[in-house]
């Protein structure tokens, strides 16, 4: 009997738990798309998109993918509200980012507010995952033209991918969100967080 409790315990705490923010400027379609990882991933069915409102603040969405836990912190848009994002940096292990492919006119104030969040030094080195969002409307330019508007050729040392999808539809959220998996585990600010808080001893 104590075996068993015992490698249930295991089971349960051995998973690591990564913090991942949700970021992009409002109408982006964030929280869309942490309703769509919800019933994708776990037996709770997300939100309908005519049901959802723009984020106030911070929404919280839980899922595990195989055996990683994966805490969302999907954060307003609004400008009035993006001085807040800062206070979520220090306890992330990665971005994603999200734009609003369909609506060029925007492109430019979603690149500055990009370029602001990787300039601080309380997410250095945390990879990132652009989504251009939207990919089910005519109009949605590619996560390439994207890519190239946005040259992020010049950010040192950051893991980064663009991803192509639709929170509506649910295209391409599964392939961006395994890459995001994959290059958590490895991270060296994964191994930074560790270190901090204490779960384990820094390398030599």
């Amino acid at each position: 009997m104590f075996s068993l409790f015992y490698g249930l315990w295991k089971y349960i705490f051995s998973k690591t738990e990564f913090h991942v923010l949700i970021l992009g400027i409002d109408k982006a379609g964030k929280t869309t798309l942490l309703e769509k990882l919800k019933s994708l991933y776990s037996k709770l069915e997300g939100l309908p998109p005519d049901r959802i409102v723009p984020t106030v603040g911070l929404n919280i969405g839980r899922i595990e993918v195989a055996n990683t836990k994966l805490v969302f912190w999907d954060l307003g848009g609004q400008l009035g509200l993006r001085s807040i994002w800062e206070k979520y940096y220090e306890e992330a292990h990665a971005v994603i980012y999200v734009i609003d492919a369909a609506c060029p006119s925007r492109f430019e104030d979603s690149k500055s507010a990009l370029e602001k969040v990787l300039r601080h030094e309380d997410l250095q080195g945390a990879p990132l995952l652009i989504l251009a969002n939207k990919q089910d409307l005519s109009e949605a330019v590619s996560a390439e033209e994207i890519a190239r508007y946005l040259d992020l050729k010049k950010l040192d040392e950051r893991v980064y991918m663009f991803e192509a999808v639709s929170a509506h539809d649910g295209t391409g959220i599964k392939e961006g969100l395994e890459w995001l998996v994959s290059v958590m585990e490895r991270s060296k600010r994964t191994e930074m967080l560790r270190v901090r808080a204490g779960l384990t001893g820094p390398g030599p």
